[in-house]
């Protein structure tokens, strides 16, 4: 069951200096009890793209084409008291920093409530009860004694835990989650992971995990989507991304994982820096850091070409007329006499003359 789906989405700010691009020609979908990762460097438009969904967005930005489609429902030109109808109920948002989301003056538990009352027609106690039951949810312990406990009683995790709680509380069908494990230690990142897991299993929910972490993305996500100023530059399921990536883009990241390294040699990384979303350059804007850029990469932008029927990337490579190359040997297990780029599923890509 399809939960959302960005159609051509493209949003810009309007800033004195010029146009902003953050968001380009994005499509996307969301199923039932999927979790969907969105990665990609900062700046790349991840987090713009999953505000503009909930239209948290401020008034220097507007969607400028494209739809937004949640449960069957175009919400693109929802009004504000429309969206808050919506938010908590239908979709809900968990942020990087729990602190900055969370009031520091109120009880966690009241804060549960409140989201509970917003949307649900029930009295006082009824919501105090599952509010506690979504403390407990989350794997908050002794949840009686700690439901009037001030945000600052509680461990940078057992925040997040918190948050969490006040996005589930009136049953959402998706969850945005933001960066939700980046400022954690490991030990609790990886309990905030498995809390994920098991909250998409019990409640059904569908839900879109940003991150710019790889190797937290390869245990959570059952889809991967690689995003690059601002466009969706190649999309699969994570055995796809993972063990079948087609994108240099995506090469990169891979290849920049610590895991990747070897003993006494140099972390490797993507050279050169993301372009300016106010002037970008003509055709790919992966280009200029691209050492596998072809002179069409300068002029057109490639579209996305189909390699399986859920795997697509865009990158000219994959045109019938470019030269096979090897992948990076550290992406396939490091076979050092390399791989045919294009060996592996036949490219179905648009013809165009260059």
């Amino acid at each position: 069951m399809e939960l959302l789906k960005l159609d051509n989405l493209s949003v810009s700010f309007y800033t004195p200096r010029g146009e902003v691009e953050a968001v380009r020609d994005v499509n996307l979908t969301l199923n039932k009890g999927e979790i969907l990762a969105i990665v990609g460097e900062s700046g790349c438009g991840k987090t713009v793209m999953s505000k503009s969904v909930l239209k948290l967005l401020p008034k220097s930005a507007k969607i400028k084409q494209g739809k937004i489609i949640v449960d069957g429902e175009d919400i693109t030109n929802y009004s504000e008291k429309q969206m808050r109808n919506i938010r908590g109920s239908l979709i809900s948002m968990v942020f990087q920093d729990s602190m900055t989301t969370l009031n520091p003056t109120i009880p966690i538990g009241k804060q549960i409530m409140e989201s509970i009352l917003k949307h649900n027609k029930i009295s006082k106690s009824e919501a105090k009860e599952r509010a506690l039951e979504m403390l407990n949810l989350v794997g908050i312990d002794d949840a009686v004694h700690r439901f009037d406990l001030q945000p600052h009683y509680f461990s940078g995790g057992m925040r997040q835990r918190g948050a969490l709680a006040i996005a589930l509380a009136s049953n959402p069908k998706i969850l945005f989650a933001d960066e939700c494990t980046t400022a954690l230690d490991v030990t609790v990142q990886a309990k905030i992971i498995d809390l994920l897991l098991e909250i998409r299993d019990k409640m059904g929910i569908g839900i879109v995990f940003v991150s710019h972490d790889l190797g937290v993305v390869a245990r959570i996500a059952d889809r991967v989507a690689i995003m690059y100023a601002g466009k969706i530059v190649e999309i699969g399921t994570a055995e796809e991304i993972f063990y079948d990536c087609r994108h240099p883009y995506t090469w990169g990241l891979l290849s920049a994982l610590p895991s990747m390294a070897k003993k006494g040699e140099m972390l490797k990384s993507i050279p050169g820096m993301p372009p300016s979303m106010i002037n970008l350059p003509e055709g790919d804007a992966f280009a200029i850091r691209n050492e596998y850029a072809m002179a069409v990469d300068y002029k057109i932008m490639p579209p996305m070409f189909k390699i399986t029927e859920t795997h697509s990337a865009a990158t000219w490579l994959l045109d019938k007329r470019a030269p096979q190359i090897d992948k990076p040997s550290i992406i396939y297990g490091g076979n050092k006499d390399g791989e045919s780029y294009n060996n592996r599923s036949e490219r179905t890509g648009t013809e165009v003359s260059y």
